[in-house]
């Protein structure tokens, strides 16, 4: 399976779009979702929460968050050692990208290719109905894909403030991984190891959520696990949007202040042998604001072949999914887009 070079399609910007609306009228027919996919049907379960967990805390928190990685696959970190004052300013550097004219950010527009730059859409299927959102793909590791003509010039601190985010949260995905080996009863280095150990992927999807004039029939994001190896949201914290499903229901997460949202993709899932799943998510819009969020993968090295730890294996506990490289495994996403659990054989 190849990925196109060009998308199918002339893109719209969403964007546009919800300026077009002006907050009222009908969205296109390309954004209204099957019946039983629209968020207003399948709603429940609004007073859970996915499990806070604070890094600082004396004692002994493995337990926690190897509950939290079984039970949910998706947990709230505070005390992480990340600067609110970081994660802040990273949030509104690219808020004020977005906020540009339309022409300084067509400078920057993607394709399927690498997906890098200013996007609108995920997959290369012609005629699939598509999310209600713009977003921003870049890459920071490994070195030699990182091309910072790539990142926006504009505004001016974008490119300083993204540079500094981007080695913390790559430092945190360290503290994480030892942290998840430990409780599968691994050494505390085999995660990192598995992913290429100081070889790893990180890049950066910086989603933006126009305001909807109709959130009942459309995402902002469809159903989907990650592919990668664990993500790192930073959550808007003034719109919900952010949904994670639980058996039947829609759990719409209420944001810890200054926590990131950290979930378990679908290579932790492999190499766990499902110990760990990851958990499908999606994501709401609204018609009174818009949303911005800004998601770190922090994967494994594209090249390595990534399969269930043999520690974690018994006869009665076979090999539950095949070798395959984060390379091969990720084009599934890249033309698909976002479909559910289906690139792990699950429905």
């Amino acid at each position: 399976m190849a990925c196109p070079s060009d998308w199918p399609e002339p893109i719209v910007r969403v964007q546009s779009l919800s300026e077009r609306c002006g907050g009222v009228g009908r969205i296109p027919e390309r954004y209204m979702k099957p019946v039983e996919s629209r968020p207003w049907l399948t709603e429940g379960g609004e007073e859970a929460n996915i499990p806070v967990i604070d890094l600082a805390e004396e004692g002994e928190i493995g337990g926690r968050v190897a509950e939290a990685c079984r039970e949910w696959g998706f947990l709230q970190v505070v005390n992480h050692g990340v600067c609110p004052e970081l994660m802040e300013a990273a949030q509104e550097v690219w808020r004020q990208f977005f906020l540009q004219p339309m022409e300084v950010k067509q400078a920057y527009a993607n394709s399927p290719a690498t997906y890098e730059g200013y996007g609108s859409r995920l997959g290369v299927e012609k005629g699939a109905i598509l999310d209600w959102s713009d977003y921003y793909f870049l890459h920071y590791l490994p070195c030699n894909l990182r091309d910072v003509n790539k990142w926006p010039s504009l505004p001016i601190s974008l490119r300083e403030v993204m540079d500094e985010y981007s080695r913390e949260i790559v430092r945190l995905g360290g503290v994480l991984l030892k942290m998840l080996s430990i409780s599968l009863g691994l050494r505390q280095d085999f995660l990192q190891n598995s992913f290429g150990g100081e070889d790893v992927g990180a890049c950066l999807r910086v989603n933006y959520y126009p305001k909807c004039p109709q959130p009942d029939l459309t995402l902002g994001l469809s159903s989907h696990s990650d592919p990668g190896g664990m993500t790192f949201l930073l959550p808007d914290q003034n719109v919900p949007g952010l949904q994670v499903r639980r058996g039947d229901n829609w759990i719409t997460v209420k944001p810890a202040r200054h926590a990131f949202i950290v979930n378990i993709g679908d290579q932790i899932q492999v190499l766990s042998n499902a110990i760990y799943k990851s958990v499908e998510h999606r994501v709401i819009v609204n018609s009174a604001q818009e949303r911005i969020s800004l998601a770190y993968f922090y994967n494994p090295k594209s090249d390595l072949l990534i399969k269930p730890a043999k520690e974690l294996l018994a006869p009665d506990r076979p090999a539950l999914y095949p070798a395959m490289t984060f390379d091969e495994y990720r084009l599934f996403i890249r033309t698909k887009g976002p479909k559910g659990k289906s690139q792990l054989g699950e429905s």
